[in-house]
């Protein structure tokens, strides 16, 4: 899933000499108590790592090779003599004064109108991917989905469509050894909460092989993740699915994923974690088909479920034992992670390589979704598929020719050589809201994880509010 942090911050473990930070410092070491910020080099235990986003105070390299997804820690590690330091980052100006003809009005300093804002976040939102994004991740409202049952005529269109194309004696079949908390019941709401899955097209577009593709991708990647992998069952591998709702060694009584609970920092006050009445932090170890971790990604599921961070920081038990274990998988199939796109695009279409792509052997297909499911571990390389990459490619060539979906002879299904997304790929696309660092009160759009998403509404203004304590929005959009 999405990463933590990835705000750029001052890199506090340097010195301020003027109104820039210093490139580069001699023999830079690792301080577990300072902030580092994206592209930030340090020293520890003898190697040399470079931070890949915003990484809060007590966030060692320790668990660069221990990390099970390469999301799943903020460092990297670099050749030895590479110069360490943090990246040139001016210091943001202090507030100035009220200006006539900025966005303050005349003679009362430091104030914005809403209308302005609203504007600016139009603006800055108004690209045909952008907007395309926004319509791919829009839920259905809660009560209309705990109204979904197999076979009612009113459910929601995509709903009808997977039914008709996977009916419950089907998904009994794929998944025999399946924990009983993964019901067909439990499979449709998470299908209704995403009305873009399986979704109509006014492009000429053909939906019911978009969606016979999207399910034979997400269930072969289900075998993989919480498969049993068992050869010795008479029940082929790529039926053992869903074998797993809990990651193993974890239950509810097992504190872990939560060492971050305790710091400082803007990710915390975004994503508090909730607690034991003993006071002790609750676990966000992998709970779902998608094996959903850590507060960072339980806060931003549980807002885009309930439009409240708390509710599943506060009851992470809700990823494993109701119909939200298989709606983390349609968060995730639906959503971005820039620069990678969401696999939804990648199935559908939406997402076309560009020239930066393509040398870099990303590619429409199966492969791609490997990429974006766990790319800097299976993906990459000269030599030859690495095993769990070839397990997927397995379980989506038994699950196509299950559910009827014609494998391309062109059709890229591993990842090996591929390299990871970049900056300058065509899924691209920066969804977050950062302070603009001037003195004009406003936000704009970066590709690094930080409080605010452009996904949602209301985001940009409460950016504003954030970067702009000192600054009073006035509501002039009410009559």
């Amino acid at each position: 899933m999405t990463p933590p942090s990835r705000r750029r911050a001052l890199c506090v473990a340097l010195a301020v000499a003027s109104a820039f930070i210093s490139p580069l410092a001699a023999a830079l070491d690792y301080d577990s108590s300072q902030i580092y910020v994206e592209n930030c080099v340090v020293n520890w235990k003898d190697q040399t790592y470079r931070a890949k986003w915003w990484t809060p105070p007590g966030h060692t390299p320790d668990n660069v090779d221990s990390a099970p997804n390469p999301w799943d820690t903020s460092w990297e590690r670099v050749a030895t003599g590479t110069p360490t330091g943090c990246p040139t980052e001016p210091v943001p100006p202090p507030p100035g004064p009220g200006n006539p003809d900025g966005p303050g009005t005349p003679g009362e300093p430091r104030k914005v109108l809403l209308s302005r804002l609203l504007a600016d976040e139009a603006a800055l939102t108004s690209s045909p991917l952008m907007q395309s994004v926004r319509r791919s991740v829009r839920t259905l409202d809660n009560a209309t989905v705990e109204a979904v049952n197999p076979g009612r005529p009113q459910n929601p269109a995509n709903v009808r469509r997977v039914e008709s194309i996977v009916d419950e004696a089907t998904f009994d079949y794929l998944f025999p050894l399946r924990q009983p908390e993964y019901t067909y019941h439990g499979f449709l709401q998470a299908v209704a909460k995403f009305p873009s899955m399986c979704a109509d097209y006014d492009d000429g577009r053909d939906a019911d092989a978009v969606c016979r593709k999207t399910l034979a991708t997400m269930f072969a990647h289900f075998a993989q993740e919480t498969g049993g992998h068992e050869s010795w069952r008479e029940q082929e591998e790529y039926r053992q699915g869903l074998m797993h709702v809990r990651e193993m060694g974890f239950d509810e009584t097992k504190s872990g994923y939560n060492g971050e609970c305790g710091a400082d920092g803007w990710s915390t006050e975004a994503w508090p974690c909730g607690t034991w009445p003993d006071g002790r932090y609750k676990s966000y170890f992998g709970r779902g088909a998608k094996q959903l971790s850590y507060h960072f990604n339980y806060g931003p599921f549980s807002e885009a479920m309930y439009g409240d961070v708390h509710v599943l920081l506060d009851s992470p038990e809700r990823v494993a034992n109701t119909w939200l274990n298989l709606a983390s998988a349609s968060f995730f199939y639906t959503y971005p992670q820039p620069p990678k796109p969401s696999m939804l695009h990648v199935i559908d279409g939406t997402w076309q390589p560009n020239a930066a792509d393509l040398a870099d052997g990303r590619s429409p297909g199966f492969g791609v979704t490997t990429m974006i499911m766990n790319g800097g571990v299976e993906c990459g390389g000269t030599g030859p598929e690495h095993a769990a990459s070839a397990n997927r490619i397995t379980y989506y060539r038994a699950f196509a020719a299950k559910l009827g979906v014609p494998l391309e002879p062109n059709e890229t299904l591993g990842c090996r050589g591929m390299k990871a997304f970049a900056e300058n790929g065509a899924g691209a696309l920066p969804i977050y809201w950062e302070n603009n660092w001037t003195q004009e009160p406003g936000c704009k759009l970066v590709t690094y994880q930080t409080a605010h998403s452009a996904l949602k509404d209301g985001d940009y203004v409460q950016c504003v509010r954030r970067a702009f304590p000192e600054v009073e929005i006035v509501d002039d959009t009410r009559s």
